[in-house]
């Protein structure tokens, strides 16, 4: 006998999934919101990412020095100005030796231009002089056609540069602050909060402070390997300014995409300039390999360690992040991943059942069972 839909198990089937589909497009919506509202406040909230990541970077040492009953306020102070005076090394460390070889830098460039010219102007291309002297007529009358463009975007960079030095002033006063008064906050925080929320909240935020430490750490620990391999490799091509380019790669680890890409082009350019386009070649195939371990091995195998993320959704998560914010949102997919997911497991936490006691067959005292 076939068999039939019951109609009393359907309707309720159907109410069911409207009442999910209900709930799902509150959050959806509710999310949403907060997006937005994070969007209209992000000239507030970058520098506060900024300073906070910056703070557990510096929060081992202000806490070995409190620890040592120094005051808070000099704690803190004395680790700002070590960040500021390792800051200023590490752009010392890059630049002085590029301006004390400018001048091979620019011969390098020359030749470097004449050499490409050289290679064009013989099988297989074939461009002669003319034919160079054209395209450069032709992309000087589009820059020409184009300067509104220019000015419009080179008014747009100088305003990015502006919001980058405002950003950074910024997120160094609240790392500052974060140093000194960080351990006050929970407890502050405890107490504007009402019922459980005054357990839940500071929970949470201690269980996320935890966290993007261990993001920092992974961070700086895969920023190591690159400028370790990277400089290794380009010190056996006896490329110059190797120590630069290896410090390059360190900073640009945090920097997801275009970090790595721009201290792969430096870096190539200048074995192209000194050694020639043969190393280069080599020094572009050490870099990409490099790049691939870390995007592929390193990265996804150290982060997942240290947040408690799979290597797949610490994947998953740079490419949406990358999709959805560019630069910034690669930045912080990670670490937002990681942030979601404890919340994730404090509310199941919360909300599971209780470990139940194993019976004992033990009686008590006395030999009475209770019962």
């Amino acid at each position: 006998m076939p068999r039939t839909l019951s109609s009393t198990k359907t309707r309720a089937a159907l109410r069911v999934s409207a009442r999910i589909s209900l709930e799902l497009l509150l959050i959806l919506v509710m999310a949403a919101a907060v997006l937005w509202a994070l969007g209209q406040m992000w000239s507030v909230i970058w520098p506060l990412v900024v300073g906070l990541l910056l703070t557990t970077l510096t929060w081992p040492l202000a806490r070995l020095l409190r620890g040592w009953g120094w005051p808070p306020a000099l704690a803190a102070s004395v680790v700002t100005l070590l960040f500021l005076l390792v800051a200023t090394g590490i752009v010392a460390l890059i630049a002085v030796p590029v301006a004390s070889q400018s001048g091979e830098l620019a011969d390098g460039v020359t030749e470097g231009i004449q050499r490409v010219r050289e290679w064009a102007a013989g099988p297989p291309l074939n461009i002669d002089d003319a034919q160079i002297a054209q395209a450069t007529d032709t992309a000087a009358a589009r820059l020409q056609s184009s300067a509104g463009s220019l000015v419009t975007a080179v008014v747009a960079g100088v305003s990015t540069v502006v919001d980058g030095v405002i950003t950074a002033v910024l997120a160094l006063f609240l790392m500052f602050f974060f140093l000194k008064d960080g351990p006050r906050f929970l407890p502050w925080l405890a107490r504007q909060l009402p019922g459980r929320l005054a357990t839940d909240i500071p929970a949470v935020a201690e269980r996320s402070w935890d966290t993007l430490g261990a993001f920092v750490r992974s961070q700086a620990l895969v920023g190591l390997l690159d400028a370790i391999l990277i400089g290794l490799g380009l010190w056996a091509l006896g490329v110059p300014l190797v120590l630069p380019l290896a410090v390059l790669t360190f900073i640009s680890a945090f920097i997801p995409v275009v970090g790595a890409l721009f201290a792969g082009v430096v870096a190539v350019l200048i074995a192209l300039v000194f050694n020639g386009p043969t190393d280069a070649l080599i020094a572009l195939a050490i870099i990409i390999v490099v790049q691939q371990l870390e995007g592929n091995v390193f990265q996804p195998m150290i982060q997942s360690r240290g947040l408690g993320l799979h290597a797949a959704v610490v994947l998953l998560a740079v490419t949406l992040g990358s999709s959805l914010a560019g630069i910034v949102g690669s930045l912080l997919a990670v670490p937002v991943a990681a942030l979601i997911a404890v919340a994730w497991n404090y509310v199941r936490e919360q909300l599971s059942h209780p470990a139940q006691e194993p019976e004992s067959d033990e009686q008590p005292a006395g030999g009475v069972v209770v019962s």
